[in-house]
């Protein structure tokens, strides 16, 4: 797939889903019955970072009742949260999907994947192989302490927005505006485009 961009995209190795693709996804969607659109943000900063990933969306296109519709570039991100050069760097991608799953299933699904790629929950900002985070969810708004949507910290985070906007450019984070807004109030330092990496949409 070679990369393609127009002039005032913000980000020239961003490249366009084929037609044939959407196609067969769209397809899909016929199995889902009044499917939900959903976001998801990955993360990983152990082990094959990328090839984590990768095995992430996989393992999420192939849950019943889930059809992934785009990913996004990846990014290289210093850790959130803790002190500089303390850990190894994140790759992060953001994946928009349609899926019949409540929420509730969708973040029991979320973990499950979590749990395959042998992601420890340790203490808080602790590396791991893989983090799975539900961004949003339709236009959910919800205070649920098992699972606040959209997430609580995803409009202050460039490596949420970030390839968020890359994949979905006129998305919006629900009672909270228009992403591009969003990214363009966040600092991106430490949050770089990695061009020379690819994750496909799983066929």
């Amino acid at each position: 797939m070679t990369a393609s961009f127009t002039e005032g995209q913000s980000d020239p190795t961003v490249q366009p889903v084929p037609a044939s693709v959407v196609e067969q996804v769209d397809a899909a969607d016929t199995t889902l019955h009044n499917p939900k659109p959903a976001v998801l943000s990955l993360g990983s900063n152990l082990g094959n970072r990328l090839e984590t990933l990768q095995g992430a969306i996989d393992a999420l296109e192939d849950t019943p009742g889930v059809r992934i519709k785009g990913v996004s570039p990846v990014y290289e991100t210093e850790p959130w949260g803790v002190e500089p050069d303390s850990q190894p760097t994140y790759f992060n991608a953001v994946v928009v999907l349609k899926t019949t799953l409540p929420p509730s299933s969708l973040l029991e699904r979320a973990h499950a994947v979590e749990e395959a790629f042998h992601r420890v929950r340790s203490e808080r900002w602790a590396p791991r192989t893989i983090d799975v985070d539900i961004v949003a969810y339709a236009d959910m708004v919800s205070d649920d302490p098992e699972l606040t949507l959209p997430h609580p910290h995803a409009h202050e985070r460039a490596f949420v927005l970030a390839p968020w906007h890359d994949v979905e450019p006129d998305a919006q984070l629900p009672g909270r505006g228009p992403v591009a807004q969003l990214l363009a109030a966040v600092p991106r330092e430490g949050v770089a485009p990695r061009a020379d990496l690819e994750l496909r949409l799983p066929e």
